[in-house]
Parts: C-alpha cells; sequence; structure tokens
C-alpha cells in the first residue's frame, strides 16, 4: 500500500496517478475534492480498511491534481468525469462502489449516470454537486466577474491550501454543463451521504437535495453535528468505513 503510483494512460498524452488493491467484490473507487489528491486521510483510512476487508480498492489523482499530468486550471467537471470512467472501465472489475468527497462527489454522481450497471453503491462525503454556479459564480463580486471575463482566471483564497484556487472560466463554463440538482438525478442503486454541519466550504443543505433529487429510495444522510468539511477526524473515519461496510453488504446480498 505504500508503493509508488501507477499510471493509466489518457487521451493526449495525459496520464493519471493510481494506487490499486486487488481484492473481492464490490470495489471500492475513491474520488478526492478539489486541489486535494489520492494521499488524503480519508483515501489512506479507506486503503487500509479495503485491504483489511480483503476487498478491491483504487485510489487515483484526478487531470491537473497530485501525480496526474496536466493544470489544474485545463481541468473541468466533463474532463474529471471522463477519468472516472476511465478508471472505471480500465482499472476495475464488477460491482463498484464510488466514495467522492466534496468536488469528487459531483464527479461520483456524473460518473455512476455514465455507468449504471456497474455502479453498485454510493458514499458522498460533504460532496459538492453545482459548486461552480451555486458557491462560486452566485457569490463572485462584480469584479470578480470581470476579472474571470478579463483573464480566463480568478483567484480564490483557501483555508484547505497553502496557495489560492486559480478558477478558470471554462470550469465555470462547463460546470453549468454538468448541474444536476434542478432534475431528478437518476440513480437507484444504495446512497449513504455523511456531511459536518460545521462545514465552511458546502453547506450541509446540499446533502439534502441531492438526496430529494436521487429517485432512488434507498438514500440515508449521516448528519455529523460538529463536522467539518474535511471529515478527517478519526471518529469521521470511523463513520466512513461503517458505511463501505454497509453498502458493500448490500451489494453482495
Amino acid at each position: 500500500m505504500t508503493l509508488g503510483p501507477e499510471f493509466l494512460p489518457r487521451a493526449g498524452g495525459a496520464r493519471l496517478a493510481y494506487n490499486r488493491l486487488q481484492g473481492r467484490a464490490p470495489g471500492v473507487i475513491f474520488l478526492h475534492g478539489l486541489m486535494s489528491d489520492r494521499g488524503g486521510n480519508k483515501a489512506m483510512a479507506l486503503e487500509a480498511h479495503c485491504a483489511r476487508r480483503g476487498q478491491a480498492f483504487v485510489r487515483f489523482d484526478l487531470f491537473g491534481h497530485g501525480a496526474s499530468s496536466g493544470r489544474f486550471e485545463d481541468g473541468t467537471i466533463s474532463r474529471w468525469t471522463e477519468d472516472a470512467i476511465a478508471v472505471i472501465d480500465g482499472l476495475s472489475e464488477g460491482p463498484q462502489a464510488l466514495v467522492g468527497s466534496s468536488m469528487g462527489g459531483w464527479v461520483m454522481l456524473r460518473a455512476a449516470l455514465a455507468r449504471p450497471r456497474r455502479i453498485a453503491a454510493l458514499v458522498g462525503i460533504a460532496l459538492g454537486p453545482d459548486f461552480t454556479e451555486d458557491l462560486m459564480w452566485t457569490k463572485f463580486s462584480e469584479d470578480q466577474r470581470q476579472t474571470l471575463t478579463d483573464t480566463d482566471i480568478v483567484e480564490l483564497p483557501s483555508e484547505y491550501n497553502d496557495g489560492p484556487y486559480r478558477i478558470s472560466r471554462q470550469l465555470i463554463e462547463d460546470g453549468r454543463r454538468n448541474l444536476l440538482l434542478g432534475n431528478p438525478i437518476a440513480i437507484s442503486c444504495p446512497v449513504r451521504l455523511i456531511q459536518g454541519q460545521q462545514d465552511s466550504a458546502v453547506p450541509w443543505q446540499t446533502s439534502l437535495r441531492v438526496a430529494e433529487n436521487i429517485t432512488g429510495a434507498d438514500v440515508q444522510i449521516l448528519l455529523v453535528k460538529d463536522g467539518d468539511h474535511r471529515l478527517s477526524r478519526p471518529a469521521d473515519l470511523e463513520k466512513l468505513c461503517a458505511l463501505i461496510d454497509e453498502v458493500s453488504a448490500k451489494v453482495s446480498t
């Protein structure tokens, strides 16, 4: 589990860094958040948990993140969804449980819609669908919108990274083509959402909106009253692993 990454080739010479465990189904695939990577606490905790269970697991860096190729500024929700689909198709077999954190939760939902026969369960962690519109564009000042129009980039401060988020105009525009919360989300597999109510990045009500819009009946939300956006404390990680066990049992029965 501590070995260096392997790389999945992508179109145009790009490549995605990944680590993979072989094991039993359902496999688990972790999708990290914006400006994060495959080496975060949640990904590593899930890898260790799956290793103990003998369960297949993949963690990978989206385009422009971590050890994968590309510039972050060139990434979009569409491209990151294509990355996730490429990992599902190329690095996994049989039914899969997707785990999406923050932005990775949006990508998780888009990938599940694209591969309904492969995706057997979803676990969202402070998932953030439509954040480019609801949490960025609508909250931008006139100066920020003008900067984005004039230079194609606006820098936003981040409490989770040393430097700012460099948000591109194409990310905002592509986000509008991938919005989910205004319509039913045709997902029927088991869905579990864990959300901190002290989250300063994604409102906890977003998870309620996702649950309301998913058309399947087996959807549950776990609200952590004192939880923040990261949900990476030992107790949070225990809850996350328990959710994986729960949905995995549903897939295997």
